[in-house]
């Protein structure tokens, strides 16, 4: 990732909107802020980072000195707190798996977005974490998740937005999980199509 928070002038907040749905669970839409304040030195940042609300808010330590927008941190940590949740596995395990995936085997490619009613230039890096893990069989109906993030340097701080999608147990079912997040003035990119994924 590239530090794009020094060329902002603080303060000032980073608003996502974030929605989750599927057939697993009920969905719900909630909102996403990351508050950039001078650091002591008066440089930009120091984070103060506020995802979801109420029950749902991940709680995570403030950030004195950001670089980088850390709100794919905070997507990626509310993730595998719900993997936990959900598989009773390891979280850490889960962050090992999404860091190999994001070194090994990310596909990037250039895509159009929009945001405040223009068209941008981004990537979208790609990952699927389980998609050839030797121990997937213990979580198999939740192993065929892909992760999508939309970076730009077109918005501030750099990310456009993510999306998190467990994909049914059969082809053509519905998603059992889909998370999103988006920037304030963009919108969500249509899904890039799916990998053949091993199925259990």
């Amino acid at each position: 990732m590239s530090e794009p928070l020094p060329t902002l002038k603080p303060p000032l907040t980073l608003s996502y909107r974030f929605q989750k749905s599927g057939s697993l669970e009920p969905g719900f839409e909630d909102r996403v802020a990351i508050d950039l304040r001078a650091a002591a030195d008066g440089t930009c940042c120091a984070v103060v980072g506020r995802f979801l609300s109420g029950e749902r808010a991940v709680m995570l330590p403030d950030i004195e000195q950001a670089k980088s927008n850390p709100v794919l941190l905070y997507f990626l940590e509310h993730d595998v707190r719900d993997m936990n949740r959900l598989t009773k596995g390891s979280a850490a395990y889960f962050r090992k798996r999404i860091r190999l995936a994001i070194a090994d085997d990310a596909t990037v490619r250039d895509v159009a977005l929009t945001y405040q009613g223009r068209t941008i230039a981004g990537r979208l890096i790609e990952i699927e974490p389980y998609r050839n893990d030797p121990t997937r069989q213990r979580y198999a109906r939740y192993a065929d998740k892909a992760y999508h993030f939309y970076v730009s340097d077109a918005v501030p701080g750099g990310i456009y937005g993510m999306r998190s999608v467990m994909r049914g147990a059969t082809a053509g079912e519905p998603p059992l999980i889909v998370e999103q997040m988006f920037i304030e003035g963009g919108s969500a990119p249509a899904e890039p199509p799916a990998k053949e994924t091993p199925r259990s």
